[in-house]
């Protein structure tokens, strides 16, 4: 154990003097904080409510690009740089908020960076003009490439009588104004633009979108400019291609940035989809990933930030690509085990919190880093093995296959999940809870192991207090509860009546948001024979809700009338449910596309007009649902009619608690001494 705490020590020496474009040995862990339109995932308030789950697990999150674009975006039509930063993920101030709350929290963010290309704001060479430490920047047809949009923007020069800048230093773009790097005016900018990012918002590194588009030697400036701890750029491309970016951003001798390695995820998505494990050996179409020891003897692994899946990756806008379309886990346990700087997309965090966060505490135990060594030790179709550093044992695919060539004198199993493992070093003579303290959501479990000779066995507490002999005791791989509350559970070894090898993990477990109860609103009433949904829209749906609704089989739209297509029929909405969120109502207006025997819809989606929406849902007459899903039915109410002229001074309110006086009563429905009556 005194080898490995050194080993971690000297990892820690490390971190303390950062290196060029990438730290030297860097033992952290990135989140993707987004995914194509994750724009309720990734909104800045929602991150921020992370904090505690992502802490001591992440050391870097990369944000999605975080300036204004003029509308609903991802951010790559970047328009604004310094002075507009309410986006669509949310407004300046909770940027800044999220940015400082994890830098307090242990967590540095990278910003993404888009200057390949920007969108104009007036016209196509009208750019925003904007000030920053007193200095006005504004960009202006000299500082777009001459050979911009395939010859379109020339055209367009032409017709305005305007000067073209040079032709571009990288590949082009059809698609928005390709900047010209050689322009003094753009690398002033630019400069600038990165200071912002860095000096005042708090970013601790960059992510450079479509580095391709741009001579690589531009990126060297602006980082020797800039000076970020972090940097890592998009090349999508073979090896090579890579390896020569990398050595492009050279400035003085010194590589300036990492890159993402692209290969590295090929390589795991084509073992995965075709569980064909020993292909994570092979080349990609000819292309070893980077950090591998058959590329150039690995000496690229520092530069590498390893993924499996990106937004790119998995899906663009408008069809999928090659996503990773299973051992979703075995993929990741394989990244997180290995060299180089490894990237977690937000998805596969959001789906697998609890094994994700295992997996990193297993490998930041171990020590592993970026320059890490590895050893194939076991390679068939069903199985792959590696150990790294010989701190640490990864088996993807059918574990079972593999167990019996491990040496159980060396290695004890630490952290076990669908078709992957890891084994830690028994000299370690410790015991081990794999879930590692922190905040969760919804009930966990977690396996304790002893890693150690001899086969002592486990007693623990979940108490706080330090176990003995009479201790709850249970065998190595045991797994127990942890309910919702305030836990501190206690694990210790247990061999020839003595405890040693304890260790401690302190949890905070929430209910999950998506099997709360939610409090149905009052104000939401189902009429007999009335064909209804209610939906409560997210804080950041601030468009009318949509609602779109049909059934397979027969085939019919019941939300045609209104308009024939996507995203269908408006819902009204009703009120504000207790947490703040609006109340959106959709009743069917008795009209179908078809006109089949169906009498209501099998299905339905709700839309913040159009994007962000809902997952096909089953439709419940009277449901009442969230972006969980269906959370409770609203049944027709047990209604008392009575007269206008029966009424008595009584305390009356309309449907939205305004207080209605007799006077001005009219026909409808109202909440008569807290009973829900109708008025003829």
């Amino acid at each position: 154990m005194k080898r490995l705490f050194l080993s971690l020590s000297l990892t820690m020496c490390y971190l303390l003097s950062q290196g060029q474009g990438w730290p030297s040995q860097y033992g952290g862990v990135m989140l993707q904080g987004f995914y194509w339109d994750s724009f309720d995932d990734s909104q800045w308030t929602e991150l921020l409510a992370q904090t505690e789950q992502l802490k001591g697990t992440f050391d870097l999150v990369w944000l999605p690009q975080s300036g204004n674009c003029g509308g609903t975006s991802m951010g790559y039509d970047d328009m604004w740089w310094f002075n507009n930063y309410n986006s669509s993920f949310g407004n300046e101030q909770q940027l800044r908020k999220l940015i400082n709350t994890y830098r307090e929290n242990g967590i540095k963010t990278i910003a993404d960076v888009v200057i390949n290309h920007r969108k104009s704001s007036n016209g196509w060479f009208g750019f925003p003009t904007e000030t920053y430490k007193g200095v006005t920047y504004s960009m202006r047809a000299a500082d777009v490439c001459s050979n911009d949009d395939n010859g379109k923007a020339r055209t367009e020069a032409n017709r305005l009588g305007v000067t073209l800048g040079n032709a571009d230093t990288g590949e082009g773009w059809d698609g928005m104004r390709d900047l010209d790097h050689t322009s003094q005016n753009v690398q002033n900018t630019v400069k600038a633009y990165l200071d912002f990012l860095k000096n005042d918002l708090g970013y601790a590194g960059f992510r450079y979108d479509m580095v391709k588009g741009y001579s690589a030697t531009y990126t060297g400036m602006y980082n020797t400019s800039a000076k970020p701890e972090f940097s890592v750029g998009e090349c999508w491309d073979g090896t090579n291609t890579i390896k020569n970016w990398i050595e492009g951003t050279k400035v003085n001798g010194e590589i300036q940035s990492a890159a993402f390695d692209f290969q590295f995820r090929y390589t795991v998505r084509n073992a995965m989809n075709n569980a064909s494990y020993s292909r994570l050996a092979q080349q990609n179409d000819g292309n070893w990933p980077l950090v591998s020891s058959s590329y150039q003897t690995g000496k690229y692994r520092r530069w590498a930030v390893t993924f499996v899946e990106n937004h790119d990756t998995e899906r663009r806008s408008n069809a999928a690509q090659d996503p990773l379309k299973k051992d979703t886990l075995a993929a990741n346990a394989y990244m997180l085990a290995m060299p180089g700087t490894p990237c977690v997309f937000l998805k596969h965090w959001k789906d697998h919190a609890s094994l994700i966060k295992a997996m990193v505490a297993a490998r930041k135990l171990a020590g592993i880093h970026n320059e890490s060594t590895y050893k194939n030790v076991g390679s068939a179709v069903q199985y792959y093995a590696n150990t790294v550093d010989d701190r640490l044992l990864v088996v993807v695919g059918t574990v079972s296959a593999y167990e019996s060539k491990i040496d159980r004198q060396q290695w004890a199993k630490a952290v076990t999940g669908h078709h992957f493992a890891y084994y830690l070093p028994t000299s370690l003579q410790t015991a081990y809870a794999d879930l590692p303290s922190g905040t969760y959501e919804g009930k966990q479990q977690v396996r304790l192991a002893a890693i150690a000779t001899g086969n002592p066995q486990l007693v623990y507490t979940t108490d706080g207090s330090t176990p003995t002999a009479n201790s709850t005791k249970v065998a190595d791989g045991t797994f127990i509860s942890i309910d919702t509350g305030t836990i501190t559970l206690k694990v210790g070894l247990l061999k020839d009546g003595q405890v040693s090898g304890i260790v401690t993990r302190d949890y905070v477990v929430k209910e999950k948001e998506s099997e709360r109860p939610v409090d149905v609103p009052a104000f939401c009433t189902v009429a007999e024979n009335e064909v209804c949904a209610f939906f409560e829209a997210p804080a950041t749906w601030t468009s009318t809700v949509c609602c779109w609704a049909w059934t397979n089989t027969p085939s019919d739209n019941f939300t045609f009338s209104e308009r024939h297509n996507w995203p269908g029929a408006s819902c009204t909405k009703l009120g504000t449910a207790d947490n703040g969120n609006a109340v959106w109502k959709w009743t069917w207006d008795g009209t179908k596309q078809n006109n089949s025997a169906a009498t209501q819809p099998a299905f339905i989606i709700f839309s913040n007009n159009g994007s962000p929406q809902t997952a096909d849902l089953v439709f419940q007459n009277g449901g009442y649902y969230n972006k969980d899903g269906l959370k409770a039915t609203v049944t027709p109410s047990s209604i008392e009619p009575i007269a206008v002229e029966s009424q008595q001074a009584e305390q009356r309110y309309d449907l939205q608690g305004r207080r209605v006086n007799t006077a001005t009563l009219r026909p409808g429905l109202y909440i008569v001494n807290g009973k829900k009556t109708v008025v003829r």
